[in-house]
């Protein structure tokens, strides 16, 4: 019998005094500390991946890790389980600091039952989560676990839904940040669902609810795992991952950096840092960057990376919906939340899945006291069969409700084209926005001065001897007369016409006016938002 398994004194029968005790005590925690043996932690390592602690490492500052629960072990029995009951069950659950900032976390250790969640597991989970709930402090969620344990049945399952109802509790409270770092099946993949930002790491991570054996037994599909449920596929045609990146330790500093960009919860704001970047700076570069032409395309990004602090800025779902982009960055230190429509991609139009990424963002800002800037260049709605039958009607009015529900200090800047209902859609003033500036090469319309004059003067056109003649002299008065750059201003639509040069100065000194906003939502038990 090891020490391990014998209860203190049981060796002697005579208790040990407290040297004895705190020799045990080391001697235990290191063995829990190593994990389950040498070979498991060769295993891991030879996948190319990090072990549980390693991770934590990673994350958190250095010697800030305090580890709750380390010495937990299961208590099931049946299927060889009560010969086999390691530290720690398998997950490592504590809290620690990122940039001095209090941060909770919990990992799957996959050396142990290959990461896979029993009753105790789960346990220590739930007690992370409810602390950092009541701490008020983001959760990270390392995950690396092979789902359920099938020998402890359905006491495995009823500790997902203790999870997922702590997931919800937590949505806009605290910040949850979901890190992929193995393969996470079923259960394990709907909790990292629910939370506000999922990373995954590429070749080593997967998500999915069947895996590929289902899928072929059922469907008679063949695929692998990667190519079913990898970090490519949910970066860029599900949408269920917001980051990936090619190792666990860049996916890790990103998570400190994004972790940088968010408050502790929903009662603070984010945190402010110096800016070396003058809050004056003009960008005379934005008057080259931006064509007047409304059917040029160009790179929106540009235009983003010219106004905020140095440039810098954190694109979330960058390989997803690429026509709209949703963004964290600095204006004068204050982190700001952008979304923008991108030119270079389905000429910026908003479609099903634009919609969705945007309006989930939208809310993830207002949850988070985050301002909301938004860069319009939209010629509307993508039109087709498949987009109607889709429900963009049903999709787009996500992004109409959280523009709306949000509370958060809101500028709107239009930067070129602003037509249809798109234009409403996209934080306008009459939704709205506090502030609504726009480029002196703005065209806010119904449709394009094309289309219009084709609706309007089709008689008249049909009827000239020079039809084309017409067309084109209607088009010419229909955009003098409705769509010069003055228009909107001149009827109280927009609150100012501004230098494109002058954009940075303008936004910042608009985000301090706004800083002290409070707006009040009807008393409610929720809304009920389209899905």
């Amino acid at each position: 019998m090891t020490v391990l398994d014998e209860a203190p004194g049981e060796s002697t029968g005579e208790p040990a005094d407290a040297r004895g005790r705190v020799a045990e005590l080391h001697e235990i925690r290191a063995q829990a500390l190593a994990g389950p043996s040498e070979q498991a932690t060769a295993a891991q390592h030879a996948k190319g991946k990090l072990t549980a602690r390693e991770r934590i490492e990673l994350l958190l500052d250095p010697d800030s890790f305090r580890e709750v629960e380390q010495l937990r072990r299961h208590r099931a029995t049946g299927f060889g389980l009560e010969a086999k009951k390691p530290y720690t069950d398998g997950v490592i659950t504590g809290w620690g600091t990122v940039e001095g900032r209090t941060v909770f976390v919990y990992a799957h250790d996959f050396r142990i039952f290959g990461g896979a969640l029993g009753e105790a597991h789960a346990t220590k989970i739930h007690k992370i989560m409810d602390m950092a709930i009541a701490a008020g402090a983001p959760l990270v969620s390392l995950n690396d676990g092979a789902g359920a344990r099938i020998q402890e049945g359905v006491s495995a399952l009823a500790g997902y839904g203790g999870i997922f109802q702590r997931n919800t509790k937590a949505s806009g409270v605290i910040p949850q940040i979901s890190v992929m770092l193995g393969p996470c099946a079923g259960g394990a993949a709907y909790s990292p669902a629910l939370t506000d930002f999922v990373f995954m790491v590429r070749e080593t991570s997967q998500m999915f609810i069947t895996g590929p054996d289902v899928v072929k037994a059922v469907t008679g599909e063949e695929i692998t795992q990667n190519g079913l449920g990898g970090a490519d596929v949910h970066a860029e045609t599900s949408g269920v991952c917001h980051f990936a990146y090619d190792d666990e330790e860049t996916c890790i500093a990103e998570v400190r950096y994004l972790l940088s960009l968010l408050p502790q919860n929903n009662r603070e704001n984010p945190p402010r840092a110096e800016s070396s970047d003058p809050a004056g700076r003009r960008s005379d570069v934005l008057l080259d960057l931006v064509p007047a032409d409304g059917n040029r395309p160009y790179d929106m990004a540009k235009v983003i990376e010219e106004i905020v602090d140095d440039g810098e800025y954190l694109e979330v779902h960058e390989r997803w919906a690429r026509n709209i982009i949703c963004a964290l960055a600095r204006l004068d230190g204050q982190v700001v939340g952008i979304v923008a429509n991108q030119p270079q991609s389905l000429a910026g139009v908003l479609d099903i899945e634009a919609s969705e990424k945007a309006a989930r963002f939208v809310q993830m800002c207002d949850a988070f006291n985050i301002p909301i800037v938004t860069f319009l260049d939209v010629p509307g709605f993508l039109p087709g069969v498949d987009q109607e039958h889709g429900g963009i009607i049903r999709h787009g009015a996500k992004l109409l409700y959280a523009y709306c529900n949000a509370t958060v200090p809101r500028i709107s800047l239009i930067l070129r084209k602003a037509y249809g209902g798109a234009y409403i859609v996209m934080d306008s003033q009459s939704i709205g926005a506090d502030l609504t500036y726009a480029w002196p090469t703005n065209e806010i319309a119904v449709m394009g001065a094309e289309g219009a004059a084709g609706v309007i003067f089709r008689r008249q056109i049909a009827a000239a001897e020079d039809p084309e003649a017409m067309r084109q002299k209607m088009v010419k008065e229909y955009k003098a007369e409705l769509m010069h750059p003055y228009y909107a201003a001149e009827r109280g639509l927009v609150d100012d016409v501004i230098d494109p040069a002058e954009t940075r100065e303008v936004l910042i000194s608009s985000l301090a006016m706004l800083q002290t906003k409070h707006a009040d939502l009807p008393s409610r038990k929720h809304g009920n938002p389209p899905q």
